[in-house]
């Protein structure tokens, strides 16, 4: 797989993706800036992750099938099927409490990417990523409506995938806790987060379906997902 063949640019954008972190830092909500960091910096940790999706057991067949997520977690009645206690349950009661919605992230990610939507495997791959993400909180227990959740999801997310736009946002997040009465703390609960995801499975390489079935706490088992005590500690998780 050569870059020349893939309709994305391995060649990173420092200059947009650290000008995206400052306007992200001043407005955590401003979600969109997200998807220019990681456009700016995930340039080639995308394309290896796919390569590494593939070579796991069920990595083949997910890539065979290519689910779009986005279409999956935006369908109420498939959301409405999960029994109590699973991921899937977890996931409806985030998606009520939070307002948030999978088509509503993809719409967002959008804005001024078209390469987004292409029918291509890496792009699928960047997409899927993407979609998953609400997912990773409810079995990481990181809340998305918290800013420090959200920030301790990229240290795990980093750790996870080495994808140089997780690694600035959390790095962001850290400097400016230095500010906050509260800094000790949050860098242990953002460390923790980057530990807990090098202790855990590989999350891209699960069948994300299947998992939504699972109980939650049998799917943070099998993970290897440790609870994250730091951030329990200081209130999150709620």
């Amino acid at each position: 797989m050569t870059t020349s063949a893939l309709p994305f640019s391995d060649r990173k954008d420092w200059s947009g993706a650290f000008k995206a972190l400052r306007r992200l830092l001043a407005d955590a909500n401003d979600t969109e800036q997200v998807f220019r960091i990681m456009r700016g910096l995930n340039t080639t940790s995308v394309s290896k992750g796919y390569a590494r999706l593939l070579g796991t057991i069920e990595g083949g067949r997910i890539a065979y099938q290519r689910v779009e997520l986005a279409q999956r977690l935006s369908d109420p009645a498939y959301i409405a099927q999960f029994g109590d206690g699973t991921v899937g349950a977890a996931y409806a009661a985030f998606l009520a409490r939070t307002g948030f919605t999978a088509d509503g992230l993809a719409a967002v990610s959008r804005v001024d990417d078209p390469r987004r939507e292409i029918e291509h495997p890496i792009a699928w791959y960047g997409r899927r990523m993407r979609d998953s993400h609400d997912i990773w909180h409810i079995l990481t227990g990181y809340r998305a409506d918290d800013p420090l959740g959200e920030a301790c999801l990229t240290a795990f997310a980093y750790a996870q995938t080495r994808g140089l736009g997780w690694a600035a946002i959390a790095l962001g997040a850290a400097v400016q806790s230095v500010r906050s009465p509260l800094r000790g703390p949050a860098l242990k609960a953002l460390w923790e987060g980057y530990r807990n995801g090098r202790r855990a499975a590989w999350l891209p390489g699960q069948d994300y379906e299947s998992v939504l079935a699972e109980r939650l706490e049998d799917a943070r088992a099998r993970l290897g997902i440790a609870a994250p005590q730091a951030y329990l500690a200081l209130g999150g998780m709620r």
